[in-house]
């Protein structure tokens, strides 16, 4: 509700703000921010998961206002500025080991990637294929709700279709809120906003 960040330039007198920002993000939904470079879309993306502190405004969850790391907790995030550990942190992959062999097997990936003891045999990967691993990391945390920046930028046509018409559509129907970045102007219609 009413929800603003500005940047500043201590140079000078720069300074780009977004918002205010007003939005209600449900379950069982895909909302897709979309605009031009630079104009603020990460950085909305930033507020929302709770990275960055609102300087107005208030962030509110099932009708409750919480703070930033509260928020924080409810979120998977793949950013298209990520960063891949060699390891799962977090995540009982004892238990999920057959979530595991899915996901990989999904996301195209299973024969250049395994996992043992929780450790990746390898993140020597292309800049796809590392990000189809943070998607893997992502599906594993099963938060409420998925924020995807650019996922799909730098994937191949076949990958990109699976991603906007197979695994958004399955996250959703599993109740999950699904926010997506992207300039992906061919699969809006995937998007209920």
């Amino acid at each position: 509700r009413n929800v603003s960040y500005t940047y500043t330039n201590d140079n000078d007198d720069d300074h780009f703000t977004v918002g205010p920002v007003n939005f209600t993000f449900r379950s069982n939904e895909i909302v897709f921010i979309t605009g031009g470079n630079g104009s603020g879309k990460t950085t909305l993306a930033k507020l929302i998961t709770g990275l960055y502190k609102i300087e107005s405004g208030e962030m509110l969850l099932n009708g409750e206002v919480v703070d930033q790391l509260t928020l924080g907790e409810y979120f998977s995030n793949v950013f298209s500025d990520y960063h891949l550990f060699d390891r799962l942190y977090g995540i009982n992959h004892q238990q999920k080991k057959m979530e595991i062999k899915k996901y990989l097997k999904l996301l195209g990936i299973d024969h250049k990637v395994s996992i043992t003891d929780g450790k990746f045999s390898t993140t020597d990967l292309s800049s796809g294929q590392k990000k189809r691993l943070a998607l893997l990391v992502s599906y594993l945390e099963d938060k409420p709700i998925f924020l995807f920046d650019e996922c799909a930028a730098d994937q191949d046509p076949e990958f990109k279709k699976y991603f906007y018409h197979d695994l958004l559509q399955n996250l959703r129907s599993t109740q999950k809120c699904i926010i997506a970045i992207t300039h992906d102007d061919h699969y809006f219609h995937v998007a209920d906003k």
